[in-house]
């Protein structure tokens, strides 16, 4: 069993990999993968809470409840007071769980089918709840009654251990299962033991919030020639070379920023979001960042070390361009040129929406493929423009909905959220676990293309410059500190 660090790039393995591998595993073990789960769950659980008075475990109807059932016998049997409340009657287990069920009863766990309402009340900071009511194929909402077991995990002050995947999480897409936006419908956990391999929805959506810790036991599976290759990796830091003491500006890319509407196009000027992509640009450390407002007008707001250039004098064969911050509507009459002369390319905020209503100009982005580099950086709705969909579509499965937008677009792309996955073509995938909800702000997006930006300026590819931009950006988030307002423009000049 090991902890999950984020700063390590763990391989994400979806449903259809873990069954087949937990099918695999079954077959060459003499002790069903039930006991292995429940020993490693009770193991963690006295770890956790060696001087718990009370432990009780919540155990579905399936085998998760399974696992539950088979933690409770061995925490019993080392004299733990232990509680199992059982959701279901227990003919109707599956065969292992009831397996489990005849064992833990035969021990003397006591076994109820009700909530121990008295008992909860009773608990207390050093107690441990086992959520073991639903693990990774569930797929529909949770009844009343299953939510009332999960509001009564959640009341409880005792520490939460979940099985698998904190139960009313999706361990695909890390979204709400069944329709709903009611959070009360899923148990919040601080901690969360998964089995065989990670899973994508324990980094992403809601599951960043509902697992606390991770750890993970992989019951014995060794990778090998016959394991699939993983569906996604975790993102992980990328340290850059220093520059050397011969590098001059040149050595460290030009950057342009071709954004900013302005205030008499809509009533609601948008330069400040070109001026905080420039910004980011300039202290990530690009060699020279040059802003091209569409309002056609110069800003007194950008640094002073920002060059300021008309479009006609622009010379985008030779720059790293970071194209539609702030742009609105005026954007779409550049975009031709820059998807056919820019050296390189990141498309962000109101150039994407231009993309998604332009046919046209989405031939001429599928063109820059292989020639061109170029990262998109859509946040979901942006992407549910791209791909004709929605927004709750794209969240359902972010994975593929990134993968759909490498296909559809021939470049590197950048899905924001909660879990932002970095995908691009020959790529597998990676997941992004830094950042936190302080970065749901107007101009955090905006920083973010400007820093991509300087990092393809200086020299990474861009997938490389993706990976290592949106680490560094959501790392700058957590280590802000908790007394001071974090905005888009203080964030931009803490770059490095």
């Amino acid at each position: 069993m090991q902890r999950l660090s984020s700063s390590s790039a763990w391989p994400i393995h979806g449903l259809g990999s873990i069954r087949a591998l937990e099918t695999r595993l079954q077959a060459h073990s003499a002790i069903p993968l039930m006991e292995k789960a429940g020993l490693s769950t009770a193991r963690l659980a006295l770890a956790l809470a060696p001087h718990a008075q009370r432990i009780w475990v919540a155990a579905g109807p399936g085998n998760n409840g399974g696992d539950g059932l088979e933690a409770a016998l061995h925490l019993h049997r080392w004299g733990q007071t232990v509680r199992v409340s059982l959701m279901g009657a227990a003919t109707d287990l599956p065969a292992d769980a009831h397996a489990a069920w005849l064992r833990a009863q035969s021990a003397g766990v006591p076994i109820t089918s009700d909530l121990p309402t008295t008992w909860l009340e009773e608990m207390g900071s050093l107690d441990l709840c086992i959520d073991a009511l639903l693990g990774m194929g569930a797929t529909r909402a949770l009844s009343t009654n299953m939510q009332n077991w999960v509001q009564a995990i959640n009341r409880c002050p005792a520490q939460v251990l979940a099985i698998d995947v904190p139960t009313g999480l999706s361990p695909a897409s890390g979204q709400l299962l069944g329709d709903t936006r009611d959070a009360t419908c899923m148990v919040r956990a601080n901690h969360t033991l998964t089995f065989i391999a990670a899973k994508a929805g324990l980094f992403m959506g809601h599951g960043r919030d509902a697992c606390g810790d991770l750890w993970l036991d992989p019951l014995g599976l060794e990778t090998d020639a016959s394991t699939p290759p993983p569906q996604a990796l975790l993102n992980t830091s990328r340290p850059r070379q220093p520059p050397t003491h011969a590098s001059h500006k040149g050595s460290h890319g030009d950057v342009a920023i071709v954004g900013g509407e302005a205030l008499t196009a809509h009533g609601m000027g948008m330069t400040g979001a070109a001026v905080l992509a420039a910004t980011a640009a300039l202290h990530a450390g690009a060699g020279r960042v040059i802003l091209s407002l569409l309002s056609g007008q110069g800003t007194d707001s950008a640094p002073p070390d920002v060059m300021q250039q008309s479009w006609e004098r622009l010379e985008l064969e030779k720059l790293h361009v970071v194209c539609g911050c702030g742009g609105g509507q005026a954007v779409q009459a550049r975009l031709p040129e820059v998807l056919q002369r820019a050296a390189q390319l990141v498309l962000d905020a109101d150039g994407l929406n231009a993309v998604a209503q332009d046919s046209h100009l989405q031939a001429l982005l599928h063109q820059r493929a292989n020639t061109r580099p170029t990262v998109i950086t859509p946040h979901p709705l942006e992407a549910a423009r791209l791909l004709k969909s929605s927004t709750a579509q794209v969240q359902s499965d972010r994975l593929k909905a990134a993968q759909d937008l490498v296909n559809l677009c021939q470049c590197s792309v950048v899905l924001k959220g909660s879990g932002t996955v970095i995908a691009a073509p020959g790529q597998t995938p990676h997941i992004n676990t830094t950042g936190n909800g302080r970065l749901a702000m107007g101009g955090t997006g905006d920083v973010l293309a400007g820093l991509i930006g300087a990092r393809m300026a200086q020299g990474l590819s861009p997938f490389d410059a993706a990976c290592s931009a949106v680490v560094q950006h959501g790392q700058l988030a957590n280590d802000w500190p908790k007394d001071q307002a974090l905005t888009a423009s203080r964030l931009a000049r803490h770059l490095r």
